[in-house]
């Protein structure tokens, strides 16, 4: 006879494939919550997408840096230095610039007024802005001054030949990383030295901050030639030592100051002009 042994239920090693024991359904239903919380929360936060476009580098404008570091240069030096001015359609003269060692500065421009007829001194001096006749062949006389303002003060347009700005405010322009400009490298003008770049003005303002050309200096900041739409000036020899100060051309009087174009022959002479 065979023996029979009782039957009994199901176990977990004996539940059909697939088949979760009911008492196991209690304790997974609880953990399943947490451990999914866990997994969120260890996450990375997103982050956010890279540009495809990265913003330009600041400053990294070689011409303009070194040409901004030679004019802070120039703002330095003192010197008596003369320069050739070349015009079309005139010949040759030399300039006399003077940039003493106080600040003071004079610029003596020979046919710089009366349509190239007459010559003018500009200068700065501690009590104010001048403009001074010069004697010449052809306006023989006695030189004198007439005070046209303070010494910060522009020459007004009207009386300004413009051949002394490259020695004086636009110096300040030139190291002014913020003024409208674009800058780069350029050969020096005939007969000049030094390292040159153009110069243009980005703003469509009419009054530019200066004039469009080339700017050339030496490694000491020496200003050596300069070429706009008035022409070109060229160092024409080593620059001298600077005085102390500037001396006006002449005594200051009562007047009208001398103004760039060419008189009209047949209008009265503006009484009090020298």
């Amino acid at each position: 006879m065979h023996a029979h042994l009782p039957r009994t239920g199901p176990t977990a090693a004996t539940s059909p494939p697939g088949r979760t024991p009911r008492r196991l359904a209690g304790p997974l239903a609880l953990a399943l919550p947490a451990l999914l919380a866990a997994c969120t929360a260890d996450a990375p936060e997103a982050v956010p997408p890279t540009p495809t476009t990265a913003p330009a580098p600041v400053g990294l404008d070689p011409a303009r840096d070194e040409l901004a570091a030679l004019a802070a240069a120039a703002q330095d030096r003192h010197l008596v230095a003369g320069y050739t001015l070349r015009t079309p359609g005139a010949p040759d003269r030399t300039v006399l610039v003077t940039l003493a060692t106080d600040g003071t500065w004079r610029v003596d421009v020979p046919g710089g007024a009366l349509g190239g007829t007459a010559d003018v001194s500009y200068a700065v001096t501690a009590d104010g802005l001048f403009q001074c006749a010069l004697p010449s062949a052809t306006r023989p006389g006695t030189p004198g001054c007439v005070r046209l303002g303070d010494r910060d003060d522009a020459v007004p347009r009207r009386l300004d030949p413009r051949v002394q700005h490259p020695f004086t405010d636009w110096l300040g322009v030139l190291t002014d990383r913020r003024a409208p400009l674009a800058v780069s490298p350029a050969q020096p003008p005939p007969g000049a030295t030094g390292s040159c770049y153009s110069v243009e003005t980005t703003s469509t303002s009419i009054n530019a901050p200066l004039d469009a050309g080339i700017y050339c200096f030496a490694p000491d900041g020496t200003p050596t030639a300069v070429r706009t739409a008035t022409g070109t000036l060229v160092l024409a020899g080593p620059p001298g030592p600077a005085p102390a100060t500037v001396q006006l051309a002449g005594p200051v009087m009562d007047g009208e100051p001398l103004g760039t174009a060419t008189p009209d022959p047949t209008a009265s002479p503006s009484a009090g002009t020298f």
